[in-house]
């Protein structure tokens, strides 16, 4: 069977003034999951990556755990959305400022449900934030590396490394589910989190989404993280 493995990378540096670095978790959440797969015998015969450098750091990781794959192929249409520009878009400097201040509780939440709202309004075309592509390109970039992968890998196992957006709306276009959807299980997808698809020449099937078997045990309880 052809499948193909969508990892979001492993936790980054959320409140830092580079979001893009990979903590020290992360790392050992991926490379758990590389010794995860090792474990169960699975190997691939292609990788491809977003051009973060969080998505370059968590493939490393995982394939130290795994004891190598083959060069990934790095595709920018994997990348993430900017949500600093988003968050801008969305609210005025002053609320913006006051977000970015905020290291409670209340206010983590409150970034995500301000998030949320602004992911919403760039889908549905209501905010354009500075320096992204539209909804519509950014969905374009990952029905690329889907098609790509269907009419390219026949018969392989793909492993793609990269982050929430991507994979939600990956997951969404799969399954013929609305924007809103794909924004929901966005938010809800765990770093170094494995969703599974089987697929053919003609079109991608869901199997899993969201998992973390490789932290299910005690040890790992702790490691279970969302940005």
């Amino acid at each position: 069977m052809s499948s193909l493995y969508l990892v979001r990378h492993g936790q980054a540096s959320f409140g830092a003034a580079d979001y893009d670095q990979l903590s020290e978790l992360g790392a050992r959440q991926c490379r758990r999951l590389g010794e995860s797969f090792a474990e169960r015998g699975i190997a691939f015969d292609a990788v491809l990556m977003g051009s973060l450098r969080r998505h370059a750091q968590s493939h490393a990781a995982l394939a130290e755990g795994l004891g190598g794959t083959p060069a990934p192929q790095v595709w920018p249409g994997l990348n993430e959305y900017d949500s600093e520009a988003l968050l801008r878009a969305a609210v005025t400097p002053a609320e913006f400022d006051r977000l970015a201040a905020d290291k409670s509780r209340e206010g983590y939440r409150e970034h995500f449900r301000v998030l949320r709202a602004a992911l919403n309004r760039w889908a549905a075309g209501e905010i354009v934030p500075q320096g992204m592509p539209s909804w519509r390109d950014f969905v374009g970039g990952i029905v690329a590396a889907l098609d790509h992968v269907r009419t390219q890998h026949p018969g392989q196992r793909v492993l793609i490394v990269s982050s929430g957006g991507p994979i939600a709306t990956a997951v969404g276009q799969v399954l013929g589910a609305p924007f809103e959807s794909a924004v929901e299980m966005n938010l809800r997808i765990r770093n170094s989190a494995v969703t599974e698809f089987a697929f053919t020449p003609k079109r991608h099937t869901l199997l899993s989404f969201n998992g973390i078997g490789h932290l299910d045990a005690p040890a790992y309880r702790d490691w279970v993280t969302y940005s």
